[in-house]
């Protein structure tokens, strides 16, 4: 049986207990599968200091490209 800590004792799930937290996993895993491509799309694009430079010395059109390749990398579940 699971096991949970309360006040500093380890005791037994209830049934109850076990339904809440599978119940919270669930909402947890469709948060991510719904929006972790925010996070994904962060990690992944270059700073802004870098998107500036890049914009200056190679245009707009060339940093557009760049960031469609991350959002095509990383895109929004449908």
């Amino acid at each position: 049986m699971s096991k949970k800590l309360v006040n500093g004792v380890l005791t037994d799930m209830t049934e109850q207990d076990i339904a809440q937290r599978n119940a919270d996993n669930a909402a947890y895993a469709a948060e991510i599968a719904a929006n972790g491509y925010k996070s994904d799309r962060a990690a992944a694009y270059p700073s802004i200091e870098d998107q500036l430079d890049d914009i200056y010395h190679n245009g707009l059109d060339a940093w557009k490209t760049k960031i469609l390749a991350v959002k095509k990398a990383h895109p929004k579940p449908k």
